[in-house]
């Protein structure tokens, strides 16, 4: 190692390199063809070099050292989480499946609770029979804040137990932020109240959080990284400022809190979010004097997205998930959870809870992503992105603060504008297939039709409701509904509800290829054609290439298509569509693949049905449904 690699190499400077790129673009513009315009913001440049680490003041920071950047600890042990409902109150049942959970490979328990029907401490007692709580952390999700009595129970619990204190490991999803980001209602000072009641009961446990900040719900909303960062920091902004008002301490308020984000599918940009949400976090709480490293760390549970998630090709969510995962492990989150690749339309089976757990388990045991901290330290690309994604979100923070907050800003709308403006870009991208999601808008499974089980209810159907959890709004009885509350959805809905709109019609209809001339042409075009169809349910006849237009025409009637759609070159459209218009005397819309340089000639000759890579993908397929007579569910 003492020999230095490649010295036989000369350096080459960023002037050499920038020289050379734009020799190569030959005059196109490099801003236009190179830079990536993100939703989140910010630009990323086509390539980054040692240079563009200079500026950056955390670098050289070790793992578990302020600000955190590169993780809480020394370690990458996460927890393998999977949540359990309960909230029927059979406290025993969900304690079986919870202890068989553990032999699978499951390292945290989440138990949905209706936490009105759990008053006692033998209700915890049967609950959590037979776990032991010094190695396995418990979450109980789903509470309403009515009254801290629950936890105070839970405390009484553990204080029967002899349970060594700073060993437990719980968290309790207290959450009025919640009940205003996803209902639109608050309960203002009595909710802070509660909530100072909370921390004050479990101040002589270390490790129990009680203050759960659920940026999932920014993500579920099409919000972009940066703004599931921002508001969920807005949102532990908000807590410190009421809780400290009330007079608990900046350290025990931070030390009870738990940040629960979602992964998307966009695999560094994930990475770098976390890294830059402990930055920000470490500097918000540092900056109230606090000298706790621990209340600076920020406690991270992670969900991959449901937002991602399809109900269509629905295997395809295993590998949405993995992607997921693996952004989540190597950024060093504390807990994870994969979400089921059925989750979107069904309760999920024994077999995709399995697969779920397995995921991680591989990471661990196979890949070995827990051996390694912050693997992504150093990478040129990952650094700028984390710093990138640092000051943006830190940047629309500030814009919350000096707006008087979150809860101000939320009641005011502006949360819900800035997330709109995104999510309206993503369903764009998503409609035009600048984003592609695999089996819904682009390479759709043909033959692929919907089980008896999907509606149009399943395709919009929201997580509690989803997991037969009746949970209700968290929040105090007579509280005031003082904002519209964001709306969580997936990004394939609107595709999933086009086809299913087929698959209920009781009808088949056919797109025909009808191929002629070029050869690289045609093909091309007819893959490209039989793709967009079968995008809304419409089955595709595909050809190889017919010797004549006549024998095409003759092909589509016997086959009573439909639509028949003119495969072939630019160049032979002018003479070739007119001439099978005139055959097909109306018997079917015709369509031209492409956006031929003579479309104004054959428009002006009764030709008005085009398809290209330019087309809204979604509007497009719906005026053919309307054309088919089939109606939107």
């Amino acid at each position: 190692m003492a020999n230095k690699l490649f010295t036989e190499f000369p350096p080459v400077s960023t002037e050499q390199w920038e020289e050379v790129i734009t020799k190569d673009l030959k005059g196109a513009d490099y801003e236009k063809k190179l830079v990536w315009k993100t939703l989140e913001g910010f630009s990323v440049r086509p390539y980054y070099r040692a240079e563009d680490l200079k500026n950056l003041k955390y670098m050289g920071q070790e793992p578990g050292v302020f600000p955190f950047v590169r993780g809480t600890g020394e370690t990458n042990n996460w927890f393998i989480h999977q949540g359990i409902c309960c909230c029927d109150g059979n406290f025993e049942k969900a304690n079986k499946e919870a202890k068989l959970l553990l032999t699978k490979g499951v390292e945290s328990l989440g138990f949905y609770i209706d936490d009105t029907k759990i008053q006692s401490e033998s209700d915890y007692a049967a609950l959590l029979e037979g776990i032991d709580l010094v190695k396995v952390p418990v979450f109980f999700l789903g509470c309403t804040l009515k009254t801290s009595d629950s936890l105070k129970n839970f405390v009484k619990y553990l204080d029967s137990t002899g349970i060594d204190k700073e060993a437990v490991r719980a968290n309790f999803d207290y959450s009025p932020l919640r009940a205003l980001t996803s209902y639109g209602y608050f309960c203002g000072d009595k909710a802070f109240a509660l909530l100072a009641d909370c921390v004050k009961a479990v101040a002589e446990y270390k490790n129990i959080r009680v203050i759960s900040i659920d940026a999932f719900i920014f993500n579920s909303a099409g919000a972009s990284s940066v703004q599931e960062l921002a508001f969920a920091l807005a949102q532990g902004s908000e807590y410190l400022s009421h809780l400290t008002e009330l007079g608990v301490s900046v350290k025990e308020i931070a030390k009870r809190m738990i940040f629960s984000f979602a992964v998307g599918s966009n695999y560094f940009m994930e990475i770098a979010k976390f890294r830059a949400g402990r930055l920000l976090w470490a500097n918000i709480v540092d900056s109230y004097g606090t000298e706790s490293n621990c209340a600076e760390k920020m406690k991270i549970i992670a969900t991959t997205s449901e937002w991602n998630q399809t109900v269509y090709d629905a295997y395809v969510n295993m590998l949405r998930a993995t992607t997921e995962a693996m952004s989540a492990s190597i950024a060093g989150v504390d807990y994870l959870e994969v979400v089921p690749f059925d989750f979107a339309f069904r309760v999920p089976t024994d077999f995709s809870n399995r697969i779920a757990r397995n995921v991680q388990n591989l990471l661990k045991e196979e890949s070995h992503f827990d051996k390694v901290v912050d693997p992504a330290a150093g990478s040129y690309y990952i650094e700028n992105l984390t710093n990138s994604i640092a000051n943006s979100a830190w940047e629309l923070f500030k814009k919350v603060e000096e707006g008087g907050g979150y809860v101000a800003e939320f009641k005011d709308g502006f949360v819900q504008a800035e997330i709109k403006v995104i999510s309206d870009k993503r369903d764009k991208n998503i409609a035009t297939r600048r984003d592609t999601l695999l089996g819904v808008n682009q390479f759709p499974n043909f033959l692929e039709k919907a089980e008896k089980c999907i509606t149009k209810d399943i395709v919009s159907r929201d997580i509690p409701t989803l997991m037969g959890m009746k949970m209700g709004c968290p929040v105090f009885c007579g509280a005031e509904k003082i904002a519209e509350p964001l709306k969580p959805y997936r990004g394939s809905e609107a595709f999933e509800a086009l086809r299913l709109a087929t698959d209920r019609s009781g009808k088949d209809p056919q797109a025909f290829m009808l191929t002629f001339g070029n050869l690289a042409m045609c093909r091309a075009r007819a893959q490209f054609s039989s793709n967009f169809f079968a995008v809304a349910g419409i089955k595709v006849v595909d050809n190889n290439r017919f010797a004549t237009i006549e024998d095409g025409v003759e092909a589509a009637l016997k086959a009573k298509a439909e639509i028949v759609v003119a495969c072939s070159s630019d160049d032979e459209y002018l003479e070739a569509v007119p001439k099978i218009a005139e055959l097909l005397h109306g018997k079917a819309i015709l369509v031209v693949a492409g956006d031929p340089e003579c479309r104004a000639a054959l428009e002006a000759r009764g030709v008005t049905n085009f398809i290209h890579v330019k087309c809204n993908v979604l509007d497009t397929l719906k005026e053919y449904q309307k054309m088919l007579g089939i109606k939107e569910l």
